[in-house]
């Protein structure tokens, strides 16, 4: 076993072909090609240095080989995001950017917020996420072809535009199977499905987006679970001033989903949160800060129902 300080950590800048890595306490930097022999020789380093924890942002997959190497070598890796960082740096002053003063502030954001709870690397959770995000990525292509047909144009565009929508619907189809497995093969992930999907309005891609995107439910109080979706209203005030009240952060790609979801939910499929909407409008709410509330109802319902491990029930999940 390692005998490792507390603020023992390395912070890793990630670019395409390389990393630059600082830990901080030792005072040592080094950069590292984005290769196989690259990645096992920053693992021999660290562990030489007596490093058990390693911090790099998600810098668009290119960290994920990475991550793997480290976590293989025993070497515990945290994923952070890049605008914290960012923010970071800036309320400390620092304003200069390249990668070696990027790893640097890493690792000292680790080294200051190293007591935050983080959830444990979870490799199904990630492969479920991974096929989740491709069928959102390949929903974005069919919606884009689709605004595009709607508009005028010649015959041969229209013909490879009607054949990529009809095999991109095929694919779709083959990764909503996949979903659909891989929950089913993973009994945790399927105890967790049918809670969310016992919710009218809510079904099996909400339901895997939520498994994926917010393993946190059921284990934080309701406020966090709010702000980890990015429902939670925040002050805007100064003074005497008293600014209206934002949501902001939280996971862009899962509270779009769950948008679309407590759309259909809040206005047709779920009479508890269609009578919340319609009692919201009544009293002169804006339809889309109604359904922001309508979001942030259902999703503190989601984390009392995983954390008692009970599915819906409408006259207990009406008085929440």
């Amino acid at each position: 076993m390692m005998a490792q300080n507390s603020l023992d950590v390395a912070g890793i800048d990630v670019a395409k072909d390389k990393v630059d890595v600082c830990i901080r306490s030792l005072s040592l930097k080094r950069t590292f090609a984005s290769t196989a022999d690259g990645r096992r020789e920053l693992a021999s380093w660290l562990r030489r240095q007596k490093i058990g924890k390693a911090v790099m942002e998600a810098s668009g997959g290119y960290e994920r080989e990475w991550a793997k190497a480290l976590r293989n070598a025993a070497i515990e890796v945290r994923i952070v995001d890049p605008k914290r960082v960012r923010s970071f740096a800036r309320s400390a002053g620092r304003l200069a950017k390249n990668d070696t003063i990027d790893a640097e502030m890493i690792g000292w954001f680790a080294e200051t917020f190293r007591d935050v709870p983080q959830q444990a690397y979870d490799a199904e959770r990630e492969r479920l996420a991974k096929i989740v995000n491709a069928r959102q990525a390949l929903l974005d292509v069919q919606g884009e072809l689709q605004n595009r047909s709607e508009h005028s144009t010649p015959d041969i565009v229209q013909r490879v535009q009607a054949r990529l929508l009809k095999k991109i619907a095929a694919e779709l189809a083959t990764l909503e199977a996949a979903i659909t497995a891989t929950i089913e093969a993973t009994p945790r992930f399927a105890e967790l499905a049918e809670i969310i999907e016992s919710v009218p309005g809510l079904g099996r891609i909400t339901s895997a987006g939520l498994i994926a995107a917010m393993p946190e439910l059921g284990q934080v109080n309701n406020k966090i679970a709010g702000a980890l979706l990015g429902v939670a209203p925040y002050d805007d005030d100064s003074g005497k001033r008293r600014g209206e009240r934002q949501i902001k952060d939280g996971r862009r790609k899962v509270r779009n989903l769950f948008y679309m979801a407590c759309l259909g939910a809040a206005t047709r499929h779920n009479p508890v949160l269609k009578a919340f909407y319609l009692r919201l409008v009544a009293k002169g709410k804006v339809k889309k800060v109604a359904l922001v509330a309508c979001m942030r109802k259902l999703i503190v319902i989601l984390n009392i129902m995983i954390a008692r491990r009970q599915k819906w029930n409408p006259a207990v999940c009406a008085a929440n």
